[in-house]
């Protein structure tokens, strides 16, 4: 059978999934005259609904989750001179938010099995200078964060959970964005819950909440004349309609929650059948995994299948709309490679050998780039049992005599 027929004619769930909820809500927010503010009835109503989701004490929503991370590094006061730790293998936003603060990103390779940071990466990258760690929960699936809060309550570090993929998961039991400093969301149009753009960062720190909303709300302070300004913040405030927009998705979360896993359980356990195709691992201690991604990795060389360029390109023929992941290391970016950032506001100088971008050895990270294979979300919101147009297909396109 020729890659040219497709294996799945029937279209895939589309995202975003709306009905008349956000129709609803956006009429409400619309009538009320409240579209914009901090204190918008639509704003509060979402940061309560989030923070009593994840069971946290505090959400301060913003503009995006590039933002709320560098919010959250402010407020707790790193910048230049500081170094934070970051996965290589990752979405920009993660080490352009610390050169943002005027601090410097410093990579530590992954875990072989789930792509997130290698705890003992961790450990080896830590220096005189650094300050905090930040661990992405990549695809969805927690970062090691027995370990990873370990490490920086015994090194005194700050820990912050990049959850942009990770809305609904959770670690032994306790839904992540709970465990570091701050845990800090993106609620742009691709993420598992989205308002169009936003971001929003949970913290249990009552301190740092109150310093988090000032700087989103161009330093101000509740009880003070509105052009009095206490800290160098910005207009990084959600407005009412993507907060109306992701209360309506918040609702639904749960049940989509429990669709992914079950679709993922069907593609890891045949996908792992099929030769040349590995699916990620998935740590016992993960109680949910959010499936932001769904990512497998493919080995030509094991099953005689076309590159992966070709293999991606055919699976998408067939129906299925998968892609390559990350194309290289976020070290080898231009931006890190080039330090085309200010080297002066970093403090960056030649000796400082964890930020000789160029000079970096990752190997997980560059052979996770070479091989994995990426599967939206919106994929996994079909019913189970259509898995198998993923997996027939996947079997097809690894095939070396049906993709010629």
């Amino acid at each position: 059978m020729p890659t040219s027929n497709p294996v799945r004619v029937k279209p895939w769930p589309s995202w975003p999934l709306h009905d008349t909820a956000e129709a609803e809500a956006l009429r409400q927010v619309v009538e009320s005259g409240e579209w914009n503010g901090v204190d918008a009835s639509a704003v509060l109503a979402f940061e309560r609904a989030y923070a009593g989701f994840l069971d946290a004490e505090h959400v301060i929503t913003c503009t995006n989750g590039t933002v709320s991370l560098e919010i959250a590094m402010t407020a707790m006061g790193i910048g230049s001179g500081d170094e934070v730790i970051v996965p290589p293998y990752t979405f920009l936003a993660t080490a352009s938010a610390v050169l943002k603060v005027n601090a410097l990103p410093v990579f530590a390779d992954i875990d072989p099995g789930t792509y997130n940071l290698d705890p003992d990466a961790v450990v080896a990258a830590i220096g005189p200078r650094t300050s905090a760690v930040i661990a992405v929960h990549f695809a969805g699936q927690p970062a090691d964060l027995d370990r990873l809060r370990d490490i920086c309550a015994r090194q005194g570090l700050a820990l912050i959970e990049d959850s942009a993929h990770a809305h609904g998961a959770a670690w032994n039991g306790q839904l992540v964005g709970t465990f570091g400093q701050f845990g800090s969301w993106s609620f742009q149009g691709s993420k598992n819950l989205t308002g169009g753009e936003g971001g929003a960062l949970s913290t249990d720190d009552a301190l740092l909440a109150a310093t988090a909303r000032e700087l989103r709300n161009c330093g101000r302070r509740p009880g003070f004349d509105w052009y009095d300004h206490f800290s160098l913040g910005g207009n990084w405030r959600l407005t009412a309609f993507q907060a109306a927009v992701l209360s309506a998705g918040l609702a639904r979360l749960p049940e989509q929650l429990a669709r992914r896993e079950a679709c993922a359980e069907v593609l890891d356990r045949e996908l792992a059948a099929l030769p040349g195709i590995a699916p990620l691992a998935r740590d016992a201690r993960t109680t949910v995994h959010a499936h932001h991604l769904y990512a497998f990795r493919y080995r030509p060389e094991e099953s005689g299948g076309p590159p992966l360029e070709e293999f991606c390109t055919a699976l998408q023929r067939l129906g299925v709309p998968a892609t390559p992941g990350y194309p290289r290391p976020l070290p080898r970016q231009p931006l890190f490679a080039e330090r085309n950032f200010d080297v002066k506001a970093t403090a960056w100088r030649p000796e400082h050998q964890p930020t000789r971008y160029d000079e970096l050895n990752l190997p997980v990270c560059e052979r996770a780039c070479a091989e994995t294979v990426w599967l939206p979300h919106n994929l996994l919101l079909a019913d189970p049992e259509e898995m198998w147009d993923v997996v027939n297909a996947v079997a097809l396109a690894g095939n070396a005599e049906a993709s010629a």
